[in-house]
């Protein structure tokens, strides 16, 4: 723990959700967290003992800029907890292994955040927008996505269970390049591993079928 104490870590997304979730629990573990949040009033809601909340919106480069120097400006050892995109993971692993980073990704299945009710909120407000012809086309596909991730949601982990197998990732000495959460998003991983991809298309294909409002073409 007294180790601990002495690294930085900064957590982007930590207004709610799993970030909120990851920085309550890394700061638990005895790390100082930097937690990123777009808003005064979420910085307060979390701000407390290893957290210290940051005003963050990454498209904003001043923004990003004043944290790199806050990160660059700290007298401790730091570690950085990035979401890279699974296309460009194994490269960056690769090419920042010999300079001592580590890229991990955790892959997230259903978690019970307010994510999915806001998009789904997003995904209504736009299918409202379609014409005719746009809904006779998307209409059904959307209503099915749309229920498909609200049963996802509920039936997932919580934010806390997330955030465990998160810090566990970042503060593993040595950690697996993959880390999963749900057992849904450990399902599909090993599929993708079996099946072939048409195969798989398949797969998901068949499981968003399920989803589909009645008389629809899926």
């Amino acid at each position: 723990m007294a180790e601990r104490t002495q690294q930085l870590i900064v957590v982007t997304g930590a207004s709610t959700g799993m970030g909120a979730s990851a920085a309550r629990e890394l700061a638990r573990q005895g790390l100082h967290v930097l937690a990123g949040v777009r808003r005064e009033r979420d910085a307060d809601a979390i701000r407390s003992t290893g957290i210290e909340p940051v005003i963050l919106d990454i498209t904003e480069p001043e923004q990003v800029e004043a944290l790199a120097a806050r990160v660059a400006g700290d007298p401790r050892a730091y570690a950085g907890a990035k979401f890279a995109l699974e296309a460009v993971s194994d490269s960056l692993r690769r090419e920042v292994a010999p300079l001592g980073v580590q890229v991990i990704v955790v892959e997230p299945g259903g978690v019970r955040t307010e994510m999915a009710a806001r998009g789904i909120a997003t995904a209504n407000q736009l299918a409202a927008q379609m014409t005719p012809e746009q809904d006779q086309r998307y209409g059904g596909l959307v209503q099915a996505i749309n229920t498909l991730m609200a049963s996802g949601t509920a039936s997932g982990v919580s934010a806390d269970a997330a955030a465990r197998v998160i810090a566990k990732a970042v503060t593993t000495r040595k950690p697996r390049t993959r880390y999963t959460i749900g057992r849904d998003a450990a399902l599909i991983t090993r599929l993708t591993r079996m099946l072939s991809d048409r195969a798989l298309d398949r797969v998901i294909a068949a499981n968003l079928r399920r989803h589909y409002p009645k008389g629809a073409a899926a």
